[in-house]
């Protein structure tokens, strides 16, 4: 299923999803496996963590989608710099706030309304850097089960 054949030999199917412009660049959008299926239509998410990763106390964020597929409600889960510690509930939410609104201020992000805090994003043992996006979505559900605030998909 990763392969397809074309006359000069085969191209092999990544999983990498993207398009082109109108000037024939490549833009990449993230894996397929990795989209949120929202009522409001499909968010990749590349897209939408460089979006809120541009903040200056963010180290790094992943979109992840809580709820049913076609019905997830978006989620992004940031991990803010190191030494940049959330001293207060008043301290949490004023960072909140910064990045709803930095997401409401662009068409891809302006459908977000949960921003969580996670202290260091898990990651795939095999590589480091590429997030573990089914166990962090499994901590957000669990994480807005536990404060009763899960999304209504």
């Amino acid at each position: 299923a990763a392969k397809i054949a074309d006359t000069d030999g085969f191209w092999h199917r990544m999983g990498d999803v993207g398009y082109l412009d109108e000037h024939s660049d490549l833009w990449f959008c993230g894996r397929k496996a990795h989209i949120v299926q929202t009522t409001f239509g499909r968010m990749y998410s590349v897209p939408c963590e460089a979006i809120f990763n541009e903040h200056p106390r963010v180290y790094r964020s992943a979109l992840t989608g809580v709820g049913q597929r076609l019905h997830q409600t978006p989620v992004i889960i940031v991990e803010p710099e190191q030494g940049c510690s959330i001293a207060s509930a008043q301290d949490e939410t004023g960072f909140r706030d910064e990045l709803l609104s930095l997401g409401r201020a662009n068409p891809l992000t302006n459908s977000i309304e949960t921003i969580l805090f996670h202290r260091s994003l898990p990651v795939d043992r095999r590589h480091n850097v590429k997030i573990d996006r089914e166990q962090l979505r499994l901590w957000a559900e669990r994480h807005l089960r536990t404060r009763n605030t899960v999304p209504s998909s």
